[in-house]
């Protein structure tokens, strides 16, 4: 009995072996050097292991090579990492047509999925009717209609820091700012994209807040889950089996598809994101359709629940990173709260307007140095739709065939000194008038590149801005005894956080 059984598992070790290592002599055919991968794991078995952040990763394998060509395993999948900016201009501007989508990570759309659903992982034609569909979400007037709503949250979200005033000493108060962050970007999404009134300081347990960090908290399982959709889309499909939770996802559909319900029986326009779902449905009162194309319950709630999912923690994410590095550059801190002093002069007692904020010059340097140095966007990856042939300045020629597929590495670029001089180092001067020409516009990419880059970017920046604003006015950043400086990410998970978390030691500036 034991005979057969260790005879069986050697089988099926074998099988397993062969299978996963079946297309790991593709960059070997093709005559370009690759990272030697491991077995099933490609070469993130540290990241799968959690013993390294994929954020550090992916620096590693830019660094291994100094061609513009390599070659890295995402588990069994070749991918090509492209690490020259001008070959990166070919291909996601020049020729745009022929690297239009993103990978299919959950298979081909099944109507059910709201994430393969979004935005994100549209292809084709169907992603840029949809794309059209939501761009005047997002421009300079819509920000600017939209920010009186963030500045509003922006307060609510200081008197809550305020509020602990209590517990404050003259030494300051200790906090882990992750969670107040993602209370401020949960408050914002929430009216944005569903046309809900949310006080996630009132009401701490509010059931949009809780949904919000259970969709975005990747526990084990989840991250089992998409290792599963990466590797077995079949399987899974056959299986039923979602990414999340079907009561979940059930929830985001009956909160927009019931709030699109009663604003058409009740006449009702708001300048959200659903406003604009329901014109391309040709649903509001004494208006043309929109859009051609008929759209199905899915397709409209996954856009809401794309901005929500990105919205809800890459945003708090750059909110907590650029008051980590305030905190950690004290010069930097004090000119940026010299600029604030100087708006607050200019503003003479009124409330902090849309164009004021706007025309922070330093607070912007600080905002972009800290995309260039933490990018929420690790690498960007794209599908080669037909055969494509680039002649390479070293006299090599790259061949590309449909179905390839290929990762930019952003945080490769970003902190390549090639690039970015002494780039550990946060210096908001990168991006001065004076200095800012000299980057590369195809080595700065926090927010995608070409056509298909992240169309919420103005929206993240505002929230981010705003937020900052209030906080460094009224309070200094200093050090708490747990604050990870200089700061390690934490292996687990696909966020960019400390181990510990975001802990800051806030100092009163009214004391």
């Amino acid at each position: 009995m034991w005979v057969e059984f260790v005879i069986l598992l050697s089988v099926v070790l074998y099988l397993l072996y062969r299978w996963s290592t079946a297309n790991y002599d593709f960059f070997k055919k093709r005559g370009i050097p690759y990272a030697k991968p491991v077995p099933l794991f490609g070469n993130f078995m540290e990241m799968v292991l959690r013993r390294k952040s994929m954020f550090n990763i992916f620096i590693e394998i830019y660094n291994q090579y100094d061609g513009k060509i390599y070659g890295i395993f995402d588990q069994r999948q070749p991918m090509f990492l492209v690490r020259d900016p001008d070959l990166v201009k070919q291909i996601a501007i020049k020729d745009f047509d022929h690297f239009v989508n993103h990978r299919s990570i959950f298979g081909d759309e099944d109507g059910k999925n709201l994430f393969a659903a979004s935005l994100f992982m549209m292809k084709d034609s169907k992603w840029k009717d949809m794309r059209s569909t939501l761009s005047p979400a997002f421009t300079g007037s819509k920000m600017r209609s939209m920010f009186q709503l963030m500045n509003e949250v922006a307060q609510h979200t200081l008197a809550h820091v305020k509020k602990q005033s209590s517990v404050f000493t003259a030494e300051g108060l200790e906090l882990e700012v992750k969670d107040f962050i993602t209370r401020f970007t949960n408050d914002i999404i929430a009216s944005t994209a569903f046309g809900l009134q949310v006080d996630s300081y009132k009401e701490m347990d509010n059931e949009f807040y809780k949904m919000g960090k259970k969709v975005t908290t990747f526990t084990f399982l989840q991250n089992l889950k998409f290792l599963m959709y990466a590797n077995f889309k079949k399987i899974m499909k056959l299986l039923d089996m979602e990414l999340f939770d079907k009561k979940d996802t059930d929830y985001f559909m009956r909160l927009v598809l019931d709030a699109m319900k009663y604003r058409q029986e009740h006449n009702i326009v708001r300048p959200d994101m659903i406003n604009m779902l329901m014109e391309s449905r040709g649903m509001l009162k004494g208006q043309d359709k929109a859009s051609n194309r008929e759209w199905s319950d899915v397709d409209i709630v996954g856009q809401c629940f794309l901005f929500f999912f990105a919205g809800f923690e890459t945003s708090a994410a750059l909110t907590c990173l650029t008051s980590h590095e305030l905190m950690e550059n004290p010069e930097v801190q004090e000119k940026l709260y010299e600029e604030i002093q100087e708006v607050e002069e200019q503003l003479e007692g009124k409330q902090l307007s849309y164009e004021a904020l706007m025309g922070m010059r330093y607070m912007d340097m600080v905002v972009q140095e800290c995309l260039r140095k933490w990018p929420g966007a690790i690498a960007i990856d794209r599908v080669c739709n037909k055969d494509v042939t680039y002649d390479l300045d070293d006299g090599t020629k790259l061949e590309l065939k449909k179905g390839d597929s290929l990762w930019i590495p952003v945080v490769g670029f970003h902190h390549d000194p090639k690039y970015f001089e002494n780039p550990e180092k946060f210096d908001p001067e990168r991006f001065s008038e004076e200095n800012k020409d000299k980057i590369h516009p195809f080595a700065y990419m926090p927010f995608g590149v070409g056509p298909r880059n992240c169309i919420g970017s103005r929206f993240a920046l505002l929230e981010t801005k705003v937020l900052i604003y209030y906080l460094l006015r009224d309070f200094k950043f200093e050090p708490a005894k747990k604050s990870c400086i200089p700061m390690k990410l934490n292996p687990a998970g696909f966020q960019l956080s400390p181990k510990d978390g975001f802990w800051i030691k806030f100092i009163s500036r009214s004391k």
